[in-house]
């Protein structure tokens, strides 16, 4: 039968364009408080492509945007799998560095160029495709598959966990298929199978009630750009190692086998440094650049304020200043004990003549699948079926706090198929999905369907 439902994918390839660009068209950025009509809009021409198919479907309300549910039903005897994705995306942002407008999904050099389209609605629209199909081919799926759409991943996912926790009964299952990751390269698939937690932190340091003149004051206080400065300069030292107390402590080295997995990998060192056009490539000392991107605990400024910031000079000494700091951590680190570890060392580092504020904004644990599950087995077989080749299995640098908790709640291991290029411009200008990545995802995800129906 999986021969019939790829003829019947292959055959459909110019509707499913249509469809996606039906879907790309629709302004779901849950950032933007006047796009409530857009992402309400969303939420239910989501649910209708569901209800089409004939599955059992609910919006569920949040406090803020809502999540789309669905259910193909019960049918086989293998394990039920949860696929998850999200219908918002990010703001446009400049509109002027777009060549065309971001929802007005256009065709290029064989690419779906329009917001959305890799982050996530394309990649995710591939699973609701493929479920599609199976349904209207052979009546019925191999497996039985499960569906959470939610409208607020781009706002941190803040009712995600009550909609899980309230939910949990009908939302059980075995495995988390999720395609909200990017492929190794542009002609190389891959399964993610391990990602980052993150404590995100914000320093604010004050001094005097406002601006001073540097002429008059300075020398007899402290400055607080210049606090902050010797405060943020005191976390790492020349070897690039994160100085807090502690911080090292609970991170486990990886092992020789993983190590050499990952020195296999292809990675173009010379291509990544150009793809940043930075003029070097730097990090902690005695590791490759692909294990400090993917496998070891880092820290970095994501920015800074205060003061005259303006053109031209103006001699101040500012009255307050801030840094925002974030901490990408590792399996076996604990986020709560990051934070307060962090909070410690800043304020032993602030000296008397200031006051320090330290704000979190967020904070989760990492995340690593084991590679010996029948799920991981069948993900791979299924995207070497689709995609012609077999996937490389990788370890991603960014975070997604919903892995743990979907661990912690359903108890679930979370299948990470990515089917977008890394270059995609994600939440930038100009974010494109490949027509043939689109293609080939939907029958990885077909493929997937039946593979997982002959696991155990």
């Amino acid at each position: 039968m999986i021969k019939e439902v790829i003829a019947h994918i292959e055959a459909n390839k110019e509707k499913y364009i249509e469809r996606l660009s039906e879907f790309l068209r629709m302004e779901s950025i849950s950032t933007d408080p006047t796009k409530q009509d857009d992402i309400r809009k969303c939420a239910n021409w989501v649910q209708g492509v569901f209800s089409d198919s004939g599955f059992k479907t609910q919006i569920v309300e949040t406090k803020k945007h809502p999540c789309v549910l669905a259910d193909t039903g019960e049918t086989g005897s293998g394990p039920v799998a949860l696929v998850y994705g999200h219908y918002d995306v990010q703001p446009v942002g400049d509109t002027s560095l777009w060549d065309s407008p971001a929802f007005e999904p256009t065709i290029r050099d064989g690419s779906i160029f329009a917001r959305g389209s890799a982050d996530d609605k394309g990649q995710v629209f591939t699973h609701m495709l493929a479920a599609e199909a199976w349904k209207k081919i052979a009546g019925k799926l191999p497996v039985q598959i499960k569906f959470m759409v939610e409208g607020e991943e781009e706002i941190g996912s803040p009712n995600l966990e009550e909609v899980i926790r309230e939910h949990a009964d009908r939302l059980a299952c075995d495995y988390i298929a999720i395609s909200d990751t990017a492929k190794f390269d542009d002609d190389t698939p891959a399964i993610t199978y391990g990602t980052k937690g993150m404590v995100y932190k914000e320093i604010i340091v004050t001094g005097p009630k406002q601006n001073l003149h540097s002429g008059s004051y300075g020398g007899s206080l402290l400055n607080p750009g210049n606090v902050l400065a010797s405060i943020i300069a005191s976390l790492k030292d020349g070897d690039n190692r994160v100085t807090i107390p502690g911080y090292y402590d609970d991170v486990q080295e990886i092992s020789d086998d993983e190590r050499n997995k990952l020195k296999a990998l292809p990675f173009d060192e010379k291509a990544y440094l150009e793809s940043m056009g930075a003029p070097a490539l730097e990090g902690e000392k005695g590791y490759s650049t692909i294990e400090r991107r993917g496998v070891r605990p880092t820290l970095d400024v994501n920015g800074m304020l205060g003061g005259f910031v303006g053109e031209g000079a103006s001699t101040v000494i500012p009255a307050k200043v801030m840094a925002k700091v974030s901490m990408r951590i590792v399996p076996n680190q604990d986020p709560e004990k990051i934070s307060q570890s962090f909070d410690a060392a800043v304020r032993a580092a602030t000296p008397a003549g200031v006051r320090v504020e330290i704000i979190t904004h967020a904070i989760c644990g990492a995340y690593v699948t084991p590679l010996d599950s029948p799920g991981i087995r069948a993900a791979a077989s299924a995207i070497e079926a689709g995609f012609g080749k077999k996937p490389l299995f990788i370890r991603e640098g960014g975070s997604l706090p919903i892995l743990p908790l979907f661990k912690e709640v359903l108890g679930a291991d979370s299948l990470m198929m990515g089917f977008s290029v890394p270059g995609c411009n994600l939440h930038g200008p100009n974010e494109f999905f490949g027509i043939d990545d689109f293609m080939r995802g939907i029958k990885s995800s077909a493929y997937f369907m039946q593979e997982l129906a002959s696991c155990k």
